[in-house]
C-alpha cells in the first residue's frame, strides 16, 4: 500500500515539476521502469534521460587512463555487496574504493561518451581494472560489448 502511494505521489511531484498533464479517467497510468527517490528537496536537481534519472552536480577528475569493462551475464539476478540485485541493464558499476551510492562519470577517452553510474558492488578483482560497469553502460559508450574492455576517465559527482 506504501509503495503504491509513494510511486503516485512522485508521478505527481513529477508531473508538476515538468508540467505535464496527468492522464485522464479510464486510461492506465504509464511509469519508467526505473525510478529514484525524488522528495520535494531534491526535485530541482533531477533530471529524465532516458529511463535512468541521474542527478545534476559538479564532477571532480578522479583518475584518466584506467581500464574498465563489463559484467558477467551470469551474475544478473544475483545480490551484490551492497545487497541489492544487479541488473545488467542499469547503469551501475562495481569499484574497489568508492563507497556504495557514489555517482561516477565514465567517459570513454577515444570517443568522448559518457555515461553516469551508481557504484553498488565491489570489484574488479583483476589488479589491471579498475571499474566494471554494466553491460547497457559499457554498450553506450564502447558502441558494443565485443571488444570487453575500454580506457576511460573516471569523475566523481560532488554535490
Amino acid at each position: 500500500m506504501k509503495k503504491n502511494i509513494y510511486i503516485v505521489l512522485t508521478f505527481l511531484l513529477f508531473s508538476v515539476a515538468h508540467s505535464q498533464v496527468l492522464p485522464k479517467k479510464g486510461k492506465p497510468l504509464m511509469l519508467k521502469d526505473t525510478l529514484k527517490k525524488i522528495t520535494p528537496e531534491n526535485i530541482a536537481t533531477v533530471q529524465e534521460q532516458d529511463t535512468a534519472f541521474v542527478e545534476k552536480g559538479t564532477f571532480k577528475l578522479y583518475k584518466k587512463a584506467v581500464h574498465a569493462s563489463y559484467y558477467s551475464d551470469r551474475l544478473v539476478g544475483k545480490r551484490t555487496a551492497s545487497g541489492k540485485k544487479f541488473d545488467n541493464n542499469k547503469f551501475t558499476a562495481a569499484h574497489k574504493k568508492f563507497p556504495f551510492g557514489t555517482k561516477l562519470r565514465v567517459t570513454n577517452e577515444l570517443t568522448g561518451k559518457s555515461v553516469v553510474v551508481e557504484v553498488i558492488d565491489r570489484g574488479p578483482f583483476v589488479k589491471e581494472r579498475e571499474i566494471d560497469i554494466t553491460k547497457r553502460a559499457f554498450k553506450q559508450i564502447a558502441g558494443n560489448a565485443g571488444g570487453g574492455g575500454i580506457i576511460v576517465k573516471l569523475e566523481v559527482l560532488e554535490p
